[in-house]
């Protein structure tokens, strides 16, 4: 495992004192107005039970001290409960990774994932196998426990999230017989098949090669050469780019921008501004939704 250099400031509230786990994952659970129920003890029996299954699950082979854990977290929606024990949600998928020297912790993953249906009894265990599909909630669990771990891995070490896509992909193609909402290739782009398949496609490696140098000779090197950090950066832009053209729809530049719009925008505020024009110009092109918020790059 790559060894960190540097102890993690959590931006999560919740302490877990168990060691070799690779997750700190905090579950939030929120009940819509069409939730027809007065009895929450479900509610809060599933927050302890998708916590238990991120955070006591060994996920990899690596060994991780406490301060090492992954800063992430599941905002879950629940929208609808058709009937006892089923459950129709979306989620929000965040992770993040501390960055060196600095007690600033910098977004890794920002993922929207609406096609959360699922069945959970209270007390029942919630049981998954690698090799198999169990059910849609643990396959689900599993699934980006294993894109969290990978995304994390990328940012410090050039494709080091390769084997957990790969088990991100397995556990999606497991998922292709039980018919279920987000692991089909048809329909929206933005669901976990096309997450997994960009992850480990050769045509979006110029983009994780980039979110590798982004976060370990960008943002690592930040607090001491601020300006020679964004002229890298820039570059890694320029790299996301050259994903974009080949692949307009890509989930991952859109992915990328979700976690680093804000940041962006506060990276390249100051410095020179010719830098910071360029970089306006082209965050814009690739991240016109945002096209707002990078205002601030170029009116200060």
């Amino acid at each position: 495992m790559l060894i960190r250099i540097f102890t993690l400031f959590l931006f999560f509230t919740t302490p877990f004192l168990l060691f070799g786990q690779e997750l700190n994952c905090k579950v939030s659970i929120n009940i819509g107005p069409k939730v027809a129920t007065t009895d929450q003890s479900v509610f809060k029996d599933m927050k302890i039970a998708f916590e238990q299954f991120m955070n006591t699950r060994r996920w990899t082979t690596d060994n991780y001290k406490a301060h090492e854990r992954i800063a992430c977290n599941l905002l879950i929606n629940i929208n609808e409960m058709p009937s006892i024990g089923s459950f129709k949600a979306s989620v929000q998928v965040q992770a993040a990774r501390p960055v060196y020297q600095t007690n600033y912790t910098s977004l890794i993953f920002n993922f929207a994932d609406r096609d959360w249906e699922f069945e959970y009894i209270e007390s029942q265990p919630l049981e998954f196998n690698d090799n198999t599909y169990m059910s849609n909630l643990t396959s689900m669990l599993a699934f980006y426990a294993y894109i969290i771990i990978g995304v994390d891995y990328d940012t410090f070490s050039e494709l080091g999230g390769t084997p957990y896509f790969q088990k991100a992909q397995l556990v999606v193609n497991n998922a292709q017989t039980a018919n279920r909402e987000g692991w089909q290739s048809l329909g929206s782009n933005r669901n976990r098949y096309w997450l997994a398949e960009n992850y480990i496609n050769g045509q979006t490696q110029d983009l994780r090669k980039a979110f590798y140098r982004y976060h370990r000779t960008g943002l690592d090197t930040f607090y001491k050469t601020p300006d020679q950090s964004r002229e890298i950066i820039f570059k890694c832009l320029q790299d996301v780019k050259k994903v974009r053209d080949i692949n307009p729809t890509a989930i991952l530049v859109i992915s990328f921008f979700d976690a680093k719009a804000k940041e962006l925008s506060n990276i390249f505020s100051e410095g020179d501004l010719t830098v910071r024009r360029q970089a306006y110009d082209l965050m814009t092109t690739l991240d016109p939704a945002n096209k707002g918020s990078y205002g601030k790059i170029i009116g200060n």
